[in-house]
């Protein structure tokens, strides 16, 4: 998979995930990928000072983002 269709794949994958984030008033961004393998995204709205946006982060983000880009490692949430 080349760089452009990793990038396309987790934004689509941000974008199945973004609908149950703003039915709580949160949203998500994407920030970069590093290597193909790394993901930074944003989390915003309701979901920064969320007590389980971790949980939100591996279990819904990173499994879906995975599901579309296997050799992703990981995501982690880049606070601004």
């Amino acid at each position: 998979m080349t760089s452009e269709e990793v990038k396309i794949n987790v934004e689509k994958a941000l974008a199945e995930i973004r609908p149950f984030l703003e039915s709580d008033g949160g949203n998500i961004s994407l920030v970069s990928i590093e290597d193909d393998r790394l993901v930074k995204v944003q989390l915003e709205g309701a979901c920064v000072g969320c007590t389980v946006n971790q949980m939100t982060l591996k279990s819904g983000v990173e499994m879906t983002i995975k599901k579309y880009v296997p050799q992703i490692e990981k995501v982690v949430n880049i606070e601004r």
